[in-house]
């Protein structure tokens, strides 16, 4: 990880470590660092912002001069999910300070911040990965149109046939993981886009880490607009048909 592009508090000390990967979040940022922080949980947020247009790495140098454990990587493009997840693993396991947990979660309120704490119970009671489950009993999603909850639930009834790791929902961005865990699989790691939540699943199961579901609620977008495009959802399927 080249640290001349990490900007904010490198000698932050937290127990979590908060991944917020950004392009054109500059309407919701600033109100769901606040909302993190409220939560009165011992954390650093890392924002990795693709070079948004819309001015999201200034709102989050702004939140930097507010609060002390805000970290923020600007890419030179539009990279995917997939690596920015894993240069977030990167940076928090290359800190002075190493946080034991790290959570990922959209930073567009289709995950509520304030379900962050029962994923922290969860992965505190010796689970490697925590995924916060739209399928699992007690889990929902809202403002989902029929034909969008099709596509979801068929993408991870054929995850769930490739790789059988006895979980509902393979494809939620919000989890939490060990720290231990992440070492354990970073070197491991390839995926470019959506994939990355496939593949880590896939790595908890092939090295024997312990994996949960808890049930969150997934709200569709309050503001702005899906940013999943057509060659990313190739090559999320294509990763699935072509594992060994």
């Amino acid at each position: 990880m080249d640290f001349q592009s990490l900007e904010g508090n490198l000698d932050v000390n937290s127990e979590i470590g908060i991944i917020l990967p950004t392009y054109c979040e500059a309407q919701n940022i600033e109100k769901l660092i606040d909302e993190i922080k409220n939560l009165e949980l011992n954390t650093s947020i890392l924002i990795i912002d693709d070079s948004s247009p819309d001015g999201t790495a200034d709102i989050v140098r702004k939140c930097e001069k507010k609060y002390d454990n805000i970290l923020l990587i600007v890419r030179r493009k539009k990279l995917g999910l997939g690596t920015a997840i894993t240069d977030g693993f990167r940076t928090f396991l290359s800190i002075k300070n190493p946080p034991k947990y790290i959570v990922t979660m959209d930073a567009d309120y289709s995950h509520n911040p304030k379900e962050i704490p029962k994923l922290i119970a969860t992965v505190q009671k010796g689970f490697d990965l925590v995924v916060g489950s739209r399928y699992y009993q007690g889990g929902n999603t809202r403002d989902w149109s029929i034909i969008r909850l099709a596509v979801s639930k068929i993408a991870n009834l054929l995850t769930n046939l490739r790789i059988n790791a006895k979980i509902s929902d393979y494809t939620s961005g919000m989890r939490c993981y060990s720290a231990k865990f992440v070492r354990g699989i970073i070197n491991h790691l390839h995926s470019r886009t959506y994939e990355i939540q496939i593949e880590t699943i896939r790595q908890a199961k092939l090295r024997n880490f312990r994996i949960r579901e808890i049930p969150i609620t997934f709200i569709n977008r309050k503001k702005g607009k899906s940013k999943l495009s057509i060659n990313e959802m190739k090559d999320f399927l294509s990763y699935i048909f072509l594992l060994n």
